[in-house]
């Protein structure tokens, strides 16, 4: 686990990341790991003097398994509320099934385990919504349809991209796999959005954080063409 800036901690578990916000009211949670890894975000609040029960809030950034694979557990644990938006609320909630066409990625769900389905109680229907008071949800899609980044006002703006992007190396903005997005040329106008921002720092689901000017990074990718 690591400080990113000031009450924002980044939290590994496998190979994806999740996010605790340290607010006034409790802890807000971004995504939450992989299928029955959840103990590792307990020992996280554990490392910084909370427990599950502070967690206040639950964003989600898409459905995806390995960003929604604790959700049952935590919701039940905690008591959060979980936040989506309205075209992943489905996938979320198990009334639809996602099918991910592209043969490698169903074979790495076999390994992955399956997310246990859970309720959703605030459903983001309109961009730029306010979930939670500095909290802003910008709806990203491409990635999934309902994929949401998060913008929160704090220390000249934190972005929680979730995987509209990825953290390259040597502070750069990269791109997560292309068999897993469901539109790619979406999710170029997603991070073009992004990049019409103003924020210092960027965290991400896969990849390193961005501190400092981090919206550059994403003006570079986009002027790049990628």
């Amino acid at each position: 686990m690591r400080e990113v800036v000031d009450g924002v901690f980044e939290v590994g578990i496998g190979y994806v990341h999740v996010h605790l916000v340290v607010t006034d009211d409790g802890v807000v949670l971004v995504d939450t790991g992989l299928p029955g890894r959840s103990a590792r975000i307990g020992r996280a609040l554990h490392d910084i003097r909370r427990k599950i029960g502070d967690v206040t809030t639950i964003l989600l950034t898409h459905h995806h398994v390995d960003h929604t694979g604790g959700l049952a557990e935590v919701r039940r644990r905690s008591g959060a509320r979980v936040v989506a938006h309205r075209d992943d609320v489905p996938y979320v909630t198990g009334e639809a099934k996602a099918f991910m066409p592209h043969p490698v990625v169903r074979l790495v769900g076999l390994f992955l385990g399956k997310a246990e389905p859970a309720p959703v109680d605030d459903i983001i229907t309109t961009d730029s919504a306010t979930p939670l008071p500095g909290f802003t949800a910008l709806h990203t899609p491409g990635h999934t349809p309902g994929h949401l980044s998060y913008l929160l006002d704090r220390d000249g703006g934190i972005l929680f991209a979730g995987d509209a992007a990825a953290g390259g190396r040597g502070g750069k903005v990269g791109s997560t796999p292309k068999m897993v997005s469901v539109d790619l040329a979406q999710q170029r106008r997603s991070v073009e959005k992004l990049a019409a921002l103003e924020f210092e720092h960027a965290v991400f689901g896969h990849g390193t954080a961005l501190t400092g000017r981090a919206v550059d990074a994403f003006r570079t990718y986009v002027a790049a063409g990628k």
